[in-house]
């Protein structure tokens, strides 16, 4: 097997397992590796660090896959980690009986690159590894075993497989697509699920749980849904009681598979829901222009910082978009912010709307901090995984 060799003090972060070996931490290869082959790592000085996938075009140039340098990485290994994810899942209460589930959430599953998310008998598979890419069959196999799924669709379409030296693959490796498309239920609503064409794997599982506070908290409001995408945020707060609710996206297809959302759930009264396809920052200012109040307002953007390199430019778009929300919000209204970017921290994320407030003349404190659903864990030696920050905050 080829063996990575780090350079002199490059190997602490694996032992403390932390599964990235990043370009600049290789002092030399000895032997020969393909893209996406299982070698050896060690320290400069020969001690054993596990076995990575090896990644020749990227930074991140080999993902631990085991920190074990006696474990075997074979069919075998896969079947094991994927087993042990789908249990983890299986074993938490809260998730029971949800159709929409993340099964494998990358590194904090111990499975670098893999992602892996359940509708109802489809799971959608997305490899962003070179190690993934080559265990694809493999991995596969192991979900199908451990999951029983009719059908595994692969969504390997995001833009950090260019990074990897790979090229994009979609379609069907195991099964065939339904009739009638894939629709779920979340929280008592039935949603569709664009597996082909939605953002990331056809939906945003990781806000399960505060699409259900969302609707805890929407009685008798007046709720504004930015970047509402496919309406999740919009149809809870509908259900909880809101006495209207805006839903604003620049997205024409998202905002039709909004309304068919809808439609799939007679029971909500469509009366008290505006759907508008405009870009966010200008629409909530001729909002404010215009005078409009409202209690409740969920701003969802998207990923304004994919990396730190990204940050400033980043941090200047949440402080506007908070600072337009804080204005457009009633004495004691109520803030849902977040941020994906994984170049924000929580820190900096909440001096950005600290900030915001204070520029809107606003009194505002912090009522809960909010995170990904439990299906994505967050491994303590991965604080990467933390992607999915976010504050509910009352205007006082």
């Amino acid at each position: 097997m080829p063996e990575l060799i780090l350079n002199p003090g490059k190997e602490r972060s694996a032992m403390r397992r932390h599964p990235w070996i990043f370009a600049g931490a290789v002092a030399h290869l000895k032997g020969r590796a393909r893209l996406g082959d299982t070698v050896e790592v060690f320290a400069h000085d020969g001690r054993p660090l596990g076995r990575a996938a090896f990644s020749p075009h990227s930074q991140i140039r080999a993902r631990l896959w085991t920190f074990d340098a006696a474990e075997t990485v074979d069919h075998a290994f896969f079947k094991r980690r994927v087993a042990a994810a789908v249990a983890a899942r299986a074993a938490l209460p809260e998730l029971a009986n949800q159709e929409g589930l993340r099964l494998i959430h990358g590194e904090s599953d111990g499975l670098p690159g893999v992602i892996a998310d359940r509708y109802g008998e489809t799971v959608v598979l997305q490899l962003n590894s070179a190690g993934a890419e080559k265990w694809r069959d493999a991995l596969v196999a192991a979900l199908v075993q451990a999951t029983g799924c009719a059908r595994i669709f692969e969504r390997s379409d995001s833009d950090v497989r260019g990074l990897e030296g790979l090229q994009a693959r979609t379609g069907f490796l195991h099964g065939e697509a339904p009739e009638g498309g894939v629709v779920i239920e979340e929280h008592g609503l039935r949603l569709e699920v664009d597996i082909a064409g939605g953002h990331k794997t056809g939906f945003y599982l990781d806000q399960r749980e505060n699409r259900r506070l969302v609707r805890e908290l929407s009685a008798g409001r007046s709720v504004l849904n930015g970047f509402c995408y496919t309406g999740g945020f919009s149809l809870q707060a509908l259900a909880g009681g809101a006495a209207q609710v805006l839903s604003i996206d620049s997205s024409g297809p998202a905002l039709e598979s909004a309304r068919r959302n809808l439609a799939l759930n007679p029971q909500l009264d469509g009366a008290r829901a505006e759907w508008r396809d405009a870009d966010v920052f200008e629409e909530l200012r001729a909002l404010k222009k215009s005078g409009a109040r409202f209690d409740l307002i969920v701003l969802d953007p998207p990923k304004f910082a994919p990396s730190a390199a990204h940050a400033a430019r980043a941090a200047r778009a949440y402080k506007d978009i908070n600072l337009l929300g804080f204005r457009l919000l009633n004495p004691g209204g109520l803030l849902m912010t977040y941020s994906c970017s994984g170049g924000i921290g929580l820190e900096l994320f909440q001096k950005i709307v600290a900030g915001a407030a204070g520029d809107a003349g606003v009194d505002a404190r912090i009522l809960r901090r909010l995170s990904a659903a439990p299906d994505h864990p967050v491994a303590l030696a991965f604080p990467e995984g933390e992607y999915l920050k976010g504050l509910l905050c009352q205007v006082v």
